[in-house]
């Protein structure tokens, strides 16, 4: 199975990848002052909570926050998906009631993706029953840097079989997977496998989004859609607080994709901390003075 390989080299533009993300962030500056584009990447956040304080209680809290966000700021869009833990899929699905906004949950054995397949599968299977229209997993990075390539689709396709109907999100840990070549081979691999959007990292093991892996996703992204006809989404996240950081990896997006690759459903940046710092940019342009709004 992993001959898809074969039909995918890596593209010589990558190894110009430093010179051409130096251009992209030269351009990606202008982001910050326009509107259109700070409100896409308001709508692409994925606002999460992950801790192991979490409880029904201020899971339920955390999302009444984006159903209020709808009546405090009525002519904005709202993020783009709530990402809890599995245990909390029903709690999303009878508190949420925004209809555009994912109910998205991180499974099978996040963030070390460290146990059976069968019970990956399983948590993956109960989640999307109990309410969740995304799956976040992560891929066996162990078997990835072994060359386990058949495992590591084999693995990602069962999951996605398993998720079904909902979204899988697939995040490659490209912290851990280091090399350009390494990236490009599992972003391959994911996408043959079926995922619908692929992520950079977990923010779990110190190293989170770089420019580099998010230029060699978007590449593969482009050349799988090429030869394959499917549109298939991009999500930095790990380490993305900032305007400046979001501005950067939308001009990526924007340079590598294209206008195609908008709206949540192929464009999600995490997490939770650049909501805040998103939402007073977007109300110092608008009015013109700053703003320290904390609302999530």
């Amino acid at each position: 199975m992993a001959d898809i390989l074969s039909e995918f080299p890596m593209p010589k533009v990558i190894e110009n990848m430093a010179e051409e993300l130096k251009k992209i962030k030269e351009s990606s500056a202008a982001y910050a002052t326009d509107i259109d584009a700070l409100q896409s990447m308001f709508n692409a956040i994925d606002l999460t909570t992950l801790n192991t304080t979490d409880s029904e209680k201020s899971v339920a809290a955390f999302v009444e926050r984006v159903n209020q966000f709808a009546v405090d700021y009525p002519d904005l869009k709202n993020v783009g998906g709530i990402c809890v833990y599995p245990v909390f899929a029903p709690v999303l699905k009878s508190v949420l009631k925004q209809p555009d906004v994912f109910r998205a949950v991180v499974a099978a054995c996040f963030p070390s993706s460290q146990t059976f397949v069968d019970i990956k599968c399983a948590e993956v299977k109960e989640a999307v029953q109990k309410g969740a229209n995304e799956v976040d997993i992560v891929i066996s990075v162990g078997e990835m840097l072994a060359g386990n390539y058949d495992f590591v689709r084999e693995e990602v396709e069962q999951l996605n079989n398993a998720a079904t109907p909902a979204r899988l999100k697939v995040i490659l840990e490209t912290g851990s997977l280091e090399t350009p070549e390494n990236i490009w081979k599992a972003s391959i691999l994911a996408m043959s496998a079926g995922a619908d959007m692929i992520k950079t990292s977990t923010g779990k093991n110190g190293v989170g989004a770089t420019p580099e892996a998010a230029f060699v996703m978007c590449q593969a992204i482009k050349a799988f859609n090429e030869k394959k006809h499917r549109k298939v989404g991009f999500k930095p996240a790990g380490g993305v607080r900032t305007v400046e950081d979001a501005c950067f990896y939308y001009s990526i997006v924007r340079t590598v994709l294209g206008d195609e690759w908008s709206g949540p459903k192929m464009f999600r940046i995490g997490a939770s901390g650049l909501a805040n710092a998103l939402l007073n940019q977007i109300l110092k342009v608008k009015t013109g003075k700053k703003q320290s709004v904390k609302y999530f």
